[in-house]
């Protein structure tokens, strides 16, 4: 039978009303709101029943929508940021995160997967300063980029393990690409989850999960959907022609590996990389925005 392919959890529960015919699945909830003018979906998985349905792990999924402040206000950086950063803070720990260790994923030579590495450049790194006054009252943030497994030759779980057990972090942060069934959502969406992450999955390189079990400590990931497959893109192209296949499964064929991405990716991955590790900053720190920018230059 032919799936879909989505990393969002919002997606995931549109696909099963379309193909359930109903609109409601129980042991899922789902919230929507507005958040210094972006968009806000809650989607919280509270039954096994439903994990397995959706295909996503019990907990919290919060998927921003960016477009409305992105493409109108003036000061989007700061909204989309500050969006961010509020709720991922409602996503931390409560009395755990005093310190935390910030995951960069990703492959830096693949535009669509840079997201985690260009990321970990705007978030603020604290722990080797607090020893002095000035910083006393931050929290203690580390950045890890852990690299590939084709060029480290390490499992992203198995460095980031190692760096959990020197730092003792409150909450791992990891910061992935994923994988959308909408060009609508590529590059305009964030989603934020208390559920960890598998690396890899958003350009079809899945690795191992990182997540409580993995690494001994709560992992809140934080991904950005660069690139749909494309045979999910066919289907959904088909459909709306009015074109119906008897045989979707046919379009996974030689296109099984093949993702589509903007022509722009290099541009909106830099953008999106800048709001995400602002959002990472202002969650974790008690900095403005204003304040944030002075002390990252």
């Amino acid at each position: 039978m032919f799936q879909k392919r989505t990393d969002l959890a919002l997606e995931a529960q549109e696909l099963w009303r379309a193909g359930a015919g109903s609109a409601a699945l129980p042991g899922v909830r789902t919230e929507q709101r507005e958040v210094l003018g972006c968009g806000v979906t809650t989607v919280t998985v509270t039954e096994n029943e439903a994990a397995r349905a959706l295909g996503k792990p019990k907990g919290t999924y919060v998927t921003l929508d960016l477009r409305p402040v992105r493409e109108r206000a003036e000061d989007a950086l700061a909204r989309a940021a500050g969006a961010v950063g509020a709720e991922l803070r409602a996503l931390l720990p409560s009395g755990g995160a005093e310190t935390a260790l910030v995951a960069g994923l990703g492959n830096r030579a693949m535009t669509p997967d840079a997201i985690g590495p260009l990321a970990a450049e705007h978030v603020l790194v604290t722990r080797h300063l607090l020893r002095e006054r000035a910083f006393a009252g931050l929290r203690s943030v580390s950045v890890l980029v852990p690299g590939v497994l084709g060029r480290t030759g390490m499992e992203a779980a198995e460095t980031l393990r190692g760096a959990v057990r020197t730092v003792r972090p409150g909450v791992v942060i990891a910061v992935d690409a994923l994988a959308s069934r909408s060009l609508d959502r590529v590059c305009t969406t964030v989603q934020l989850s208390d559920a960890g992450i598998v690396p890899g999955s958003g350009v079809g390189n899945r690795r191992k999960a990182l997540d409580y079990a993995a690494l001994g400590v709560p992992v809140i990931a934080v991904g950005v959907p660069t690139v749909v497959d494309a045979a999910t893109l066919a289907l959904d192209i088909l459909e709306e022609a009015g074109a119906a296949l008897s045989d979707p499964g046919a379009l996974r064929g030689r296109g099984a590996d093949v993702m589509v991405t903007p022509r722009d990716i290099d541009a909106q991955v830099r953008e999106l990389a800048r709001i995400v590790g602002y959002g990472i900053d202002l969650a974790l720190q008690p900095l403005d925005f204003d304040a944030l920018c002075a002390l990252l230059g």
